[in-house]
Protein backbone atom coordinates (compact mmCIF):
# COMPACT_ATOMS: atom_id res chain seq x y z
CA UNK A 1 0.00 0.00 0.00
CA UNK A 2 1.39 3.12 -0.86
CA UNK A 3 0.74 6.83 0.09
CA UNK A 4 0.79 9.79 -2.31
CA UNK A 5 0.78 13.35 -1.09
CA UNK A 6 0.87 15.16 -3.97
CA UNK A 7 1.18 19.65 -3.56
CA UNK A 8 1.52 21.68 -6.81
CA UNK A 9 1.53 25.22 -7.66
CA UNK A 10 0.12 26.24 -10.98
CA UNK A 11 1.93 28.49 -12.92
CA UNK A 12 0.01 31.68 -13.52
CA UNK A 13 0.76 33.39 -16.76
CA UNK A 14 2.23 36.62 -15.53
CA UNK A 15 4.75 34.28 -13.96
CA UNK A 16 4.87 35.20 -10.24
CA UNK A 17 4.30 31.43 -9.08
CA UNK A 18 6.28 28.85 -10.14
CA UNK A 19 7.16 26.15 -7.79
CA UNK A 20 6.14 22.71 -8.26
CA UNK A 21 6.51 20.04 -5.42
CA UNK A 22 5.52 16.40 -4.98
CA UNK A 23 6.22 14.61 -1.45
CA UNK A 24 5.42 10.82 -1.75
CA UNK A 25 5.40 8.82 1.73
CA UNK A 26 5.91 4.85 1.26
CA UNK A 27 5.19 2.98 4.41
CA UNK A 28 3.69 -0.41 2.22
CA UNK A 29 6.96 -2.44 3.61
CA UNK A 30 6.48 -1.34 7.18
CA UNK A 31 2.75 -2.52 7.89
CA UNK A 32 3.21 -5.12 5.60
CA UNK A 33 6.09 -6.74 8.10
CA UNK A 34 4.56 -5.47 11.06
CA UNK A 35 1.38 -7.51 10.19
CA UNK A 36 3.52 -10.31 9.61
CA UNK A 37 5.53 -10.37 12.44
CA UNK A 38 1.45 -10.54 14.75
CA UNK A 39 0.21 -12.95 12.73
CA UNK A 40 -2.87 -10.62 11.76
CA UNK A 41 -4.71 -11.54 8.17
CA UNK A 42 -4.94 -8.77 6.13
CA UNK A 43 -8.13 -7.31 5.68
CA UNK A 44 -10.33 -5.36 3.03
CA UNK A 45 -12.43 -4.33 5.36
CA UNK A 46 -12.16 -0.59 5.40
CA UNK A 47 -13.41 -0.03 8.78
CA UNK A 48 -10.22 -2.42 9.70
CA UNK A 49 -7.86 -0.40 11.55
CA UNK A 50 -4.06 0.39 9.88
CA UNK A 51 -2.61 -0.74 13.01
CA UNK A 52 -3.35 -3.25 15.52
CA UNK A 53 -5.13 -2.26 18.96
CA UNK A 54 -3.45 -2.34 22.35
CA UNK A 55 -2.29 -5.99 23.59
CA UNK A 56 -0.10 -5.56 26.20
CA UNK A 57 1.09 -8.59 26.00
CA UNK A 58 1.62 -9.01 22.87
CA UNK A 59 3.05 -5.56 22.30
CA UNK A 60 6.08 -6.85 25.48
CA UNK A 61 6.74 -9.63 23.63
CA UNK A 62 7.61 -8.21 20.10
CA UNK A 63 9.47 -4.86 21.80
CA UNK A 64 11.46 -5.91 24.99
CA UNK A 65 14.15 -7.44 22.89
CA UNK A 66 14.53 -4.63 20.46
CA UNK A 67 14.24 -2.44 23.61
CA UNK A 68 16.82 -4.35 25.05
CA UNK A 69 19.20 -3.86 22.31
CA UNK A 70 19.10 -0.04 21.78
CA UNK A 71 19.86 0.03 25.55
CA UNK A 72 22.65 -2.11 25.48
CA UNK A 73 24.94 -0.19 22.88
CA UNK A 74 28.43 0.59 23.05
CA UNK A 75 27.59 4.35 22.83
CA UNK A 76 25.07 4.36 25.97
CA UNK A 77 28.34 2.31 27.20
CA UNK A 78 30.55 5.41 26.54
CA UNK A 79 28.41 7.91 27.78
CA UNK A 80 28.06 5.55 31.57
CA UNK A 81 31.47 5.30 31.82
CA UNK A 82 32.35 9.27 32.08
CA UNK A 83 30.11 8.90 35.29
CA UNK A 84 31.45 5.68 36.52
CA UNK A 85 34.88 6.42 36.66
CA UNK A 86 34.31 9.64 38.19
CA UNK A 87 32.42 7.73 41.08
CA UNK A 88 35.17 5.07 41.25
CA UNK A 89 37.63 7.99 41.83
CA UNK A 90 35.36 9.79 44.35
CA UNK A 91 34.94 6.36 46.35
CA UNK A 92 38.51 4.76 46.43
CA UNK A 93 40.93 7.15 45.80
CA UNK A 94 43.21 8.87 48.14
CA UNK A 95 45.74 11.70 47.26
CA UNK A 96 47.45 11.17 50.58
CA UNK A 97 45.12 13.40 53.01
CA UNK A 98 45.13 16.07 50.46
CA UNK A 99 41.57 18.62 49.91
CA UNK A 100 38.55 17.12 48.91
CA UNK A 101 38.54 19.25 45.46
CA UNK A 102 41.67 17.68 44.41
CA UNK A 103 40.21 14.35 43.97
CA UNK A 104 36.56 15.36 42.74
CA UNK A 105 38.73 17.56 40.19
CA UNK A 106 40.89 14.64 39.02
CA UNK A 107 36.94 12.39 38.68
CA UNK A 108 35.97 15.62 36.46
CA UNK A 109 38.93 15.40 34.60
CA UNK A 110 37.63 11.67 34.23
CA UNK A 111 34.55 11.92 33.22
CA UNK A 112 35.28 14.83 30.55
CA UNK A 113 38.08 12.77 28.95
CA UNK A 114 36.10 9.62 29.11
CA UNK A 115 33.79 11.84 26.57
CA UNK A 116 35.94 13.24 24.82
CA UNK A 117 38.07 10.31 23.67
CA UNK A 118 35.28 8.06 23.26
CA UNK A 119 32.93 10.44 21.43
CA UNK A 120 30.42 9.61 23.59
CA UNK A 121 28.06 12.39 22.84
CA UNK A 122 27.53 13.18 19.66
CA UNK A 123 23.49 14.14 19.76
CA UNK A 124 23.47 15.25 16.39
CA UNK A 125 25.88 17.95 16.55
CA UNK A 126 29.83 18.08 16.51
CA UNK A 127 31.66 15.29 18.95
CA UNK A 128 33.21 16.59 21.67
CA UNK A 129 30.79 20.01 22.00
CA UNK A 130 28.81 18.48 24.35
CA UNK A 131 31.54 16.75 26.65
CA UNK A 132 33.24 20.94 26.05
CA UNK A 133 30.03 22.55 27.97
CA UNK A 134 30.60 19.82 31.13
CA UNK A 135 32.48 22.12 33.14
CA UNK A 136 29.74 24.45 33.49
CA UNK A 137 27.73 21.34 34.87
CA UNK A 138 30.05 19.49 36.97
CA UNK A 139 32.26 22.29 38.83
CA UNK A 140 29.69 23.57 41.02
CA UNK A 141 28.31 20.39 41.64
CA UNK A 142 31.81 18.85 42.21
CA UNK A 143 32.30 21.62 44.43
CA UNK A 144 35.02 23.11 42.55
CA UNK A 145 34.42 26.56 41.49
CA UNK A 146 30.76 28.37 40.99
CA UNK A 147 28.71 28.53 38.11
CA UNK A 148 29.90 32.33 37.55
CA UNK A 149 33.90 31.88 38.20
CA UNK A 150 33.48 28.88 35.50
CA UNK A 151 31.71 30.73 32.74
CA UNK A 152 34.12 33.55 32.85
CA UNK A 153 36.23 31.01 30.94
CA UNK A 154 34.47 30.91 28.38
CA UNK A 155 34.29 34.71 27.43
CA UNK A 156 37.33 36.19 27.85
CA UNK A 157 40.24 37.66 25.97
CA UNK A 158 41.15 34.52 24.14
CA UNK A 159 37.89 33.66 23.23
CA UNK A 160 36.40 37.46 22.26
CA UNK A 161 40.05 36.95 19.59
CA UNK A 162 38.70 34.14 18.20
CA UNK A 163 34.95 35.43 18.19
CA UNK A 164 36.17 38.28 16.25
CA UNK A 165 38.74 36.19 13.64
CA UNK A 166 36.14 34.23 12.88
CA UNK A 167 33.43 36.76 11.94
CA UNK A 168 35.91 37.90 9.27
CA UNK A 169 37.46 34.55 8.15
CA UNK A 170 32.99 34.22 6.98
CA UNK A 171 33.72 37.50 5.49
CA UNK A 172 36.62 36.93 3.42
CA UNK A 173 35.21 33.61 2.28
CA UNK A 174 31.77 35.13 1.24
CA UNK A 175 33.47 38.01 -0.75
CA UNK A 176 35.74 35.34 -1.82
CA UNK A 177 39.18 37.15 -1.31
CA UNK A 178 40.91 33.69 -0.53
CA UNK A 179 40.11 32.34 -4.55
CA UNK A 180 41.06 35.69 -5.92
CA UNK A 181 44.64 35.20 -3.43
CA UNK A 182 44.91 31.75 -4.64
CA UNK A 183 44.45 32.35 -8.51
CA UNK A 184 46.45 35.76 -8.46
CA UNK A 185 49.47 33.93 -6.69
CA UNK A 186 49.44 30.83 -9.18
CA UNK A 187 49.30 33.40 -12.57
CA UNK A 188 52.61 34.81 -10.94
CA UNK A 189 54.02 31.28 -9.78
CA UNK A 190 52.99 29.31 -12.78
CA UNK A 191 56.25 30.50 -14.92
CA UNK A 192 56.80 30.55 -18.70
CA UNK A 193 57.60 27.84 -19.45
CA UNK A 194 55.90 26.24 -16.63
CA UNK A 195 58.02 25.42 -13.20
CA UNK A 196 56.31 22.68 -11.50
CA UNK A 197 58.07 23.47 -7.94
CA UNK A 198 57.92 27.07 -8.54
CA UNK A 199 53.89 26.41 -9.32
CA UNK A 200 53.90 24.03 -5.82
CA UNK A 201 55.22 26.57 -4.03
CA UNK A 202 52.42 29.27 -4.93
CA UNK A 203 50.10 26.74 -3.45
CA UNK A 204 51.36 26.06 -0.81
CA UNK A 205 51.81 29.04 0.10
CA UNK A 206 48.88 30.66 -0.16
CA UNK A 207 47.08 27.80 1.72
CA UNK A 208 49.83 28.31 4.51
CA UNK A 209 49.44 32.43 4.38
CA UNK A 210 45.15 32.08 4.78
CA UNK A 211 45.74 29.57 7.28
CA UNK A 212 47.91 32.26 9.38
CA UNK A 213 45.09 34.10 10.08
CA UNK A 214 41.80 31.50 9.97
CA UNK A 215 41.21 28.26 12.07
CA UNK A 216 42.73 25.37 10.42
CA UNK A 217 39.47 23.63 9.28
CA UNK A 218 37.69 26.75 7.85
CA UNK A 219 40.81 27.00 5.88
CA UNK A 220 40.86 23.80 4.35
CA UNK A 221 37.18 23.76 3.79
CA UNK A 222 37.76 26.75 1.67
CA UNK A 223 41.41 25.98 -0.10
CA UNK A 224 40.92 22.43 -0.74
CA UNK A 225 38.10 23.02 -3.24
CA UNK A 226 40.72 25.75 -4.90
CA UNK A 227 43.25 23.06 -4.99
CA UNK A 228 41.01 20.79 -6.71
CA UNK A 229 39.74 23.17 -9.49
CA UNK A 230 43.40 23.82 -10.80
CA UNK A 231 43.60 20.01 -10.70
CA UNK A 232 40.82 19.50 -12.80
CA UNK A 233 42.55 20.42 -15.80
CA UNK A 234 44.38 17.01 -15.61
CA UNK A 235 43.29 14.08 -17.22
CA UNK A 236 41.54 11.15 -14.66
CA UNK A 237 41.76 7.28 -14.54
CA UNK A 238 43.78 5.24 -16.69
CA UNK A 239 44.32 8.30 -19.15
CA UNK A 240 45.80 10.04 -16.37
CA UNK A 241 49.74 10.42 -16.54
CA UNK A 242 52.53 9.07 -13.48
CA UNK A 243 54.01 12.75 -13.95
CA UNK A 244 50.06 13.92 -13.37
CA UNK A 245 49.62 11.82 -10.74
CA UNK A 246 52.38 12.50 -8.41
CA UNK A 247 51.74 16.37 -9.40
CA UNK A 248 48.06 15.88 -8.04
CA UNK A 249 49.12 14.09 -4.82
CA UNK A 250 51.84 16.92 -4.35
CA UNK A 251 49.35 19.95 -4.29
CA UNK A 252 46.94 17.94 -1.80
CA UNK A 253 49.51 17.16 0.01
CA UNK A 254 51.16 20.42 -0.25
CA UNK A 255 48.07 21.78 0.58
CA UNK A 256 46.99 19.98 3.56
CA UNK A 257 50.47 20.32 5.62
CA UNK A 258 50.51 23.96 4.99
CA UNK A 259 47.38 24.37 6.41
CA UNK A 260 48.65 22.91 9.64
CA UNK A 261 52.32 24.80 9.90
CA UNK A 262 50.67 28.11 8.69
CA UNK A 263 48.13 27.37 11.15
CA UNK A 264 51.43 27.06 13.84
CA UNK A 265 53.00 30.65 13.00
CA UNK A 266 49.60 32.75 14.58
CA UNK A 267 47.38 33.03 17.75
CA UNK A 268 44.56 32.87 15.79
CA UNK A 269 45.70 29.75 12.90
CA UNK A 270 44.68 26.87 15.49
CA UNK A 271 43.18 26.47 18.87
CA UNK A 272 45.75 24.63 20.70
CA UNK A 273 47.92 27.92 20.37
CA UNK A 274 44.84 30.08 22.04
CA UNK A 275 44.61 27.02 24.61
CA UNK A 276 48.52 27.47 25.76
CA UNK A 277 48.39 31.20 25.91
CA UNK A 278 45.03 30.86 27.51
CA UNK A 279 46.55 28.50 29.97
CA UNK A 280 49.59 30.33 30.75
CA UNK A 281 47.55 33.44 31.60
CA UNK A 282 45.50 31.33 33.75
CA UNK A 283 48.34 29.86 35.70
CA UNK A 284 50.92 33.16 35.65
CA UNK A 285 48.34 35.63 35.67
CA UNK A 286 51.07 38.40 37.01
CA UNK A 287 54.03 37.32 34.14
CA UNK A 288 54.30 38.65 30.58
CA UNK A 289 51.47 37.89 28.71
CA UNK A 290 52.07 36.02 25.45
CA UNK A 291 50.84 38.32 22.96
CA UNK A 292 50.13 38.12 19.11
CA UNK A 293 53.55 39.29 18.13
CA UNK A 294 55.51 37.49 21.00
CA UNK A 295 54.31 34.51 19.25
CA UNK A 296 54.53 35.38 15.93
CA UNK A 297 58.21 35.89 16.33
CA UNK A 298 59.31 32.36 17.26
CA UNK A 299 56.48 30.87 15.78
CA UNK A 300 56.85 32.20 12.10
CA UNK A 301 60.69 31.25 11.79
CA UNK A 302 59.96 27.63 12.76
CA UNK A 303 56.91 27.40 10.43
CA UNK A 304 59.02 29.07 7.60
CA UNK A 305 61.71 26.24 8.23
CA UNK A 306 59.03 23.39 8.49
CA UNK A 307 57.58 24.58 5.03
CA UNK A 308 60.70 24.79 3.00
CA UNK A 309 61.30 20.97 4.55
CA UNK A 310 57.32 20.25 3.15
CA UNK A 311 58.25 21.58 0.11
CA UNK A 312 61.62 19.88 -0.36
CA UNK A 313 60.05 16.41 0.37
CA UNK A 314 57.38 16.98 -2.29
CA UNK A 315 59.87 18.30 -4.35
CA UNK A 316 62.26 15.53 -4.07
CA UNK A 317 59.61 12.63 -4.28
CA UNK A 318 56.43 13.70 -6.08
CA UNK A 319 57.45 17.11 -8.39
CA UNK A 320 60.66 17.15 -10.23
CA UNK A 321 61.46 20.12 -12.33
CA UNK A 322 61.72 18.00 -15.33
CA UNK A 323 58.16 17.33 -15.34
CA UNK A 324 57.51 20.85 -16.61
CA UNK A 325 57.09 19.83 -19.95
CA UNK A 326 54.42 17.38 -19.39
CA UNK A 327 52.21 19.39 -17.31
CA UNK A 328 52.60 22.41 -19.55
CA UNK A 329 50.22 21.06 -21.75
CA UNK A 330 47.36 21.42 -19.35
CA UNK A 331 48.32 24.61 -17.71
CA UNK A 332 47.19 27.59 -19.71
CA UNK A 333 47.66 31.27 -18.08
CA UNK A 334 44.60 32.73 -20.31
CA UNK A 335 42.58 30.18 -18.40
CA UNK A 336 43.67 31.14 -15.24
CA UNK A 337 43.32 34.96 -16.05
CA UNK A 338 39.63 33.64 -17.28
CA UNK A 339 38.43 32.48 -13.52
CA UNK A 340 39.56 35.17 -11.96
CA UNK A 341 37.55 37.56 -14.19
CA UNK A 342 34.69 35.29 -13.47
CA UNK A 343 34.94 35.84 -9.47
CA UNK A 344 31.43 36.90 -8.55
CA UNK A 345 30.31 36.90 -4.93
CA UNK A 346 27.40 34.86 -4.39
CA UNK A 347 24.24 36.81 -5.05
CA UNK A 348 20.42 34.89 -3.85
CA UNK A 349 18.95 36.74 -6.44
CA UNK A 350 20.73 35.98 -9.43
CA UNK A 351 20.46 32.03 -8.61
CA UNK A 352 16.72 31.97 -10.06
CA UNK A 353 17.29 34.44 -12.65
CA UNK A 354 20.84 34.15 -14.19
CA UNK A 355 19.65 35.89 -17.30
CA UNK A 356 18.87 39.10 -15.40
CA UNK A 357 20.88 41.76 -16.77
CA UNK A 358 22.54 43.20 -13.01
CA UNK A 359 23.18 39.38 -12.91
CA UNK A 360 25.06 39.21 -15.99
CA UNK A 361 26.96 42.07 -15.55
CA UNK A 362 27.96 41.03 -11.95
CA UNK A 363 28.94 37.64 -13.53
CA UNK A 364 31.49 39.51 -15.65
CA UNK A 365 33.08 41.76 -12.63
CA UNK A 366 36.48 40.70 -12.62
CA UNK A 367 37.88 43.53 -11.13
CA UNK A 368 37.80 43.93 -7.13
CA UNK A 369 34.84 45.64 -6.01
CA UNK A 370 33.99 47.89 -2.87
CA UNK A 371 33.12 45.57 -0.32
CA UNK A 372 36.09 43.17 -1.38
CA UNK A 373 38.45 46.10 -0.89
CA UNK A 374 36.88 47.29 2.46
CA UNK A 375 37.24 43.57 4.16
CA UNK A 376 40.24 43.57 2.60
CA UNK A 377 41.93 46.48 4.03
CA UNK A 378 39.68 45.74 7.81
CA UNK A 379 41.79 42.06 7.44
CA UNK A 380 45.10 44.48 6.87
CA UNK A 381 44.18 46.53 9.45
CA UNK A 382 43.59 43.88 11.75
CA UNK A 383 47.39 42.33 11.47
CA UNK A 384 48.64 45.62 11.93
CA UNK A 385 47.42 46.26 15.03
CA UNK A 386 47.64 42.79 16.38
CA UNK A 387 51.58 43.14 15.11
CA UNK A 388 51.82 46.89 16.99
CA UNK A 389 49.80 46.83 20.29
CA UNK A 390 53.30 45.41 22.21
CA UNK A 391 56.56 45.54 20.24
CA UNK A 392 59.48 45.55 22.66
CA UNK A 393 60.44 47.48 26.21
CA UNK A 394 62.14 50.23 24.21
CA UNK A 395 58.35 50.75 21.62
CA UNK A 396 55.64 50.04 23.80
CA UNK A 397 53.11 50.27 20.70
CA UNK A 398 49.71 51.16 21.18
CA UNK A 399 48.03 49.24 23.66
CA UNK A 400 49.94 51.81 26.31
CA UNK A 401 48.15 54.08 25.36
CA UNK A 402 44.82 52.43 26.80
CA UNK A 403 47.16 51.48 30.26
CA UNK A 404 47.54 47.76 28.92
CA UNK A 405 43.61 47.77 29.15
CA UNK A 406 43.14 46.80 25.48
CA UNK A 407 44.07 43.04 24.29
CA UNK A 408 44.03 41.26 20.95
CA UNK A 409 40.58 40.22 21.92
CA UNK A 410 39.96 44.07 22.20
CA UNK A 411 41.13 44.47 18.48
CA UNK A 412 39.30 41.65 16.65
CA UNK A 413 36.00 42.46 17.88
CA UNK A 414 36.17 45.96 16.63
CA UNK A 415 37.31 44.42 13.47
CA UNK A 416 34.08 42.32 13.74
CA UNK A 417 31.94 45.05 14.69
CA UNK A 418 33.38 47.52 12.07
CA UNK A 419 31.90 44.72 9.49
CA UNK A 420 29.03 45.23 10.78
CA UNK A 421 28.59 49.13 10.24
CA UNK A 422 30.29 49.46 6.81
CA UNK A 423 27.99 49.49 3.91
CA UNK A 424 28.72 47.08 1.52
CA UNK A 425 27.28 49.60 -1.77
CA UNK A 426 25.70 46.50 -3.45
CA UNK A 427 22.11 46.89 -2.56
CA UNK A 428 21.01 50.22 -0.07
CA UNK A 429 21.05 49.26 3.55
CA UNK A 430 23.04 46.32 2.90
CA UNK A 431 26.48 45.77 5.50
CA UNK A 432 29.59 43.78 4.59
CA UNK A 433 28.10 41.06 7.21
CA UNK A 434 25.14 40.30 8.66
CA UNK A 435 23.92 37.83 10.90
CA UNK A 436 22.54 35.58 8.48
CA UNK A 437 26.10 35.18 7.38
CA UNK A 438 27.35 34.38 10.52
CA UNK A 439 25.45 31.55 11.04
CA UNK A 440 28.43 29.27 10.35
CA UNK A 441 30.05 30.24 13.22
CA UNK A 442 32.43 27.36 14.80
CA UNK A 443 30.26 27.43 17.92
CA UNK A 444 32.06 23.80 18.67
CA UNK A 445 35.65 25.48 18.65
CA UNK A 446 34.80 28.40 20.83
CA UNK A 447 32.94 26.09 23.20
CA UNK A 448 35.93 23.90 23.05
CA UNK A 449 38.64 26.47 23.83
CA UNK A 450 36.43 27.59 26.61
CA UNK A 451 36.61 23.96 28.10
CA UNK A 452 40.36 23.75 27.66
CA UNK A 453 40.64 27.26 29.96
CA UNK A 454 38.07 26.37 32.40
CA UNK A 455 40.16 22.95 32.71
CA UNK A 456 43.37 24.37 33.59
CA UNK A 457 41.51 27.17 35.83
CA UNK A 458 40.63 24.23 37.71
CA UNK A 459 43.56 22.07 37.97
CA UNK A 460 45.21 24.94 39.15
CA UNK A 461 42.78 26.13 41.74
CA UNK A 462 41.68 22.85 43.35
CA UNK A 463 44.99 22.02 44.08
CA UNK A 464 45.56 19.20 41.99
CA UNK A 465 48.71 21.07 40.00
CA UNK A 466 50.49 21.02 43.48
CA UNK A 467 49.67 17.19 43.95
CA UNK A 468 51.23 16.11 40.07
CA UNK A 469 53.97 18.37 40.87
CA UNK A 470 55.31 16.80 44.52
CA UNK A 471 54.72 13.63 42.31
CA UNK A 472 57.29 14.09 39.66
CA UNK A 473 60.00 15.25 42.08
CA UNK A 474 62.40 12.76 39.56
CA UNK A 475 62.26 14.56 36.45
CA UNK A 476 64.45 17.17 38.00
CA UNK A 477 67.26 15.44 37.34
CA UNK A 478 66.56 14.87 33.45
CA UNK A 479 68.58 17.22 30.95
CA UNK A 480 65.86 20.18 29.23
CA UNK A 481 67.77 19.06 25.84
CA UNK A 482 66.50 15.28 26.30
CA UNK A 483 62.95 16.35 27.39
CA UNK A 484 62.39 18.92 24.32
CA UNK A 485 62.43 16.37 21.47
CA UNK A 486 60.47 13.65 24.22
CA UNK A 487 57.43 16.36 24.66
CA UNK A 488 57.16 16.95 21.09
CA UNK A 489 57.34 13.09 20.00
CA UNK A 490 54.46 12.34 23.43
CA UNK A 491 52.37 14.83 22.28
CA UNK A 492 52.43 14.34 18.54
CA UNK A 493 52.16 10.63 18.96
CA UNK A 494 49.06 11.06 21.59
CA UNK A 495 46.91 13.42 18.82
CA UNK A 496 48.00 11.23 16.15
CA UNK A 497 46.57 7.96 17.94
CA UNK A 498 44.27 9.02 20.76
CA UNK A 499 42.70 12.52 20.53
CA UNK A 500 42.24 15.53 18.74
CA UNK A 501 44.83 18.29 18.64
CA UNK A 502 43.09 20.58 20.73
CA UNK A 503 41.80 17.98 23.57
CA UNK A 504 46.00 16.78 23.27
CA UNK A 505 46.90 20.65 24.87
CA UNK A 506 44.11 20.71 27.41
CA UNK A 507 45.31 17.35 28.50
CA UNK A 508 49.25 17.42 28.35
CA UNK A 509 50.13 21.27 29.02
CA UNK A 510 48.85 21.88 32.52
CA UNK A 511 51.15 18.54 33.31
CA UNK A 512 54.08 19.97 31.72
CA UNK A 513 53.75 23.14 33.51
CA UNK A 514 54.07 20.89 36.78
CA UNK A 515 57.18 19.16 35.41
CA UNK A 516 58.91 22.53 34.63
CA UNK A 517 57.89 23.73 38.27
CA UNK A 518 60.01 20.39 38.95
CA UNK A 519 63.08 20.76 36.89
CA UNK A 520 62.96 24.65 37.71
CA UNK A 521 62.96 25.84 34.13
CA UNK A 522 60.54 28.09 32.77
CA UNK A 523 57.48 26.61 31.95
CA UNK A 524 57.04 28.07 28.49
CA UNK A 525 60.24 25.69 27.82
CA UNK A 526 58.39 22.70 27.56
CA UNK A 527 54.83 24.26 27.49
CA UNK A 528 55.32 25.24 23.46
CA UNK A 529 57.16 22.12 22.32
CA UNK A 530 54.43 20.29 24.08
CA UNK A 531 51.86 22.74 22.17
CA UNK A 532 53.19 22.95 19.39
CA UNK A 533 54.01 19.23 18.91
CA UNK A 534 50.25 18.57 19.82
CA UNK A 535 50.14 19.88 16.43
CA UNK A 536 52.13 17.45 14.30
CA UNK A 537 49.23 14.81 13.39
CA UNK A 538 50.93 14.52 9.57
CA UNK A 539 50.13 10.54 9.41
CA UNK A 540 46.75 9.55 9.60
CA UNK A 541 43.16 10.82 7.74
CA UNK A 542 41.57 10.66 11.09
CA UNK A 543 44.14 12.54 13.09
CA UNK A 544 42.30 16.06 12.52
CA UNK A 545 39.47 17.19 10.38
CA UNK A 546 42.13 18.82 7.64
CA UNK A 547 43.46 15.53 7.01
CA UNK A 548 39.78 14.27 6.46
CA UNK A 549 39.10 17.02 3.95
CA UNK A 550 42.35 16.25 1.62
CA UNK A 551 41.79 13.05 1.89
CA UNK A 552 38.27 12.94 1.43
CA UNK A 553 39.53 14.21 -2.36
CA UNK A 554 40.78 11.22 -3.56
CA UNK A 555 44.06 11.75 -4.70
CA UNK A 556 46.29 10.29 -2.22
CA UNK A 557 46.38 7.88 -0.29
CA UNK A 558 47.53 6.68 3.35
CA UNK A 559 50.41 5.43 2.13
CA UNK A 560 51.59 8.91 0.63
CA UNK A 561 50.72 10.84 3.93
CA UNK A 562 52.98 8.42 5.79
CA UNK A 563 56.16 9.11 3.11
CA UNK A 564 55.63 12.49 3.47
CA UNK A 565 53.96 12.91 7.34
CA UNK A 566 56.69 10.94 8.68
CA UNK A 567 60.26 13.11 7.44
CA UNK A 568 58.01 16.17 8.73
CA UNK A 569 57.49 15.10 11.48
CA UNK A 570 60.80 14.65 12.51
CA UNK A 571 61.98 17.94 10.95
CA UNK A 572 59.17 19.93 13.04
CA UNK A 573 60.88 17.63 16.63
CA UNK A 574 64.56 19.11 15.26
CA UNK A 575 63.53 22.80 14.15
CA UNK A 576 61.41 22.78 17.58
CA UNK A 577 64.34 21.28 19.86
CA UNK A 578 67.30 23.54 18.08
CA UNK A 579 65.08 26.77 18.35
CA UNK A 580 63.47 26.09 22.02
CA UNK A 581 66.57 27.14 23.68
CA UNK A 582 67.92 29.35 21.25
CA UNK A 583 65.39 31.83 19.50
CA UNK A 584 62.99 30.89 22.31
CA UNK A 585 64.66 31.77 25.40
CA UNK A 586 65.19 35.38 24.04
CA UNK A 587 61.75 36.15 22.61
CA UNK A 588 59.73 34.36 25.39
CA UNK A 589 62.44 35.97 28.08
CA UNK A 590 62.97 32.54 29.87
CA UNK A 591 65.61 33.54 31.78
CA UNK A 592 63.52 35.73 33.71
CA UNK A 593 61.61 34.42 37.47
CA UNK A 594 58.49 33.16 36.60
CA UNK A 595 56.07 34.28 39.56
Amino acid sequence: MTFSIKLQVNEHKNGTLERKSEFEFEFAHTLISTRNQMDIPPSNDPKTPLLPLDDPNQRSQIKFPSSLKSILTSNNFNILLGPLLSTIICLHVNLDGSLTTSRNMLAVLAWIFAWWLTEAVPMQVVPMTIAAMSPLLLYPLFGIASADDVAHSYMNDVIALVLGSFILALAVEHYNIHKRLALNITLVFCGDPLNPPLLLLGICGTAAFVSMWMHNVATAVMMMPVATGILRRFPTGPNQSVVVGKFCRAVVLGVLYSITIGGMSTLTGTGVNLILVGMWQSYFPEAAPVTFSTWFLFAFPSALLMFLALWALLCCLYCSRSSGQALSVYFDKAHLKEELEMLVVKNPTCQNRPTHLNCVDAARAGPMAYAEKMVLALFSMLIVLWMTRSITEDIPGWGVLFKGLAGDGTVSVMIATLLFIIPSKKQKGEKLMDWDKCKKLPWNIILLLGAGLAIADGVRSSGLADILSESLDFLEAVPYLAMTPAVCLISSTITELITSNNATATLIVPLLIQIAKTMHVHPLLLMIPGGIGAQFAFLLPTATPSNTVGFATGHIEIQDMIKIGLPLKIAGIAVLSLLMPTLGVYVFRTGEQVQ
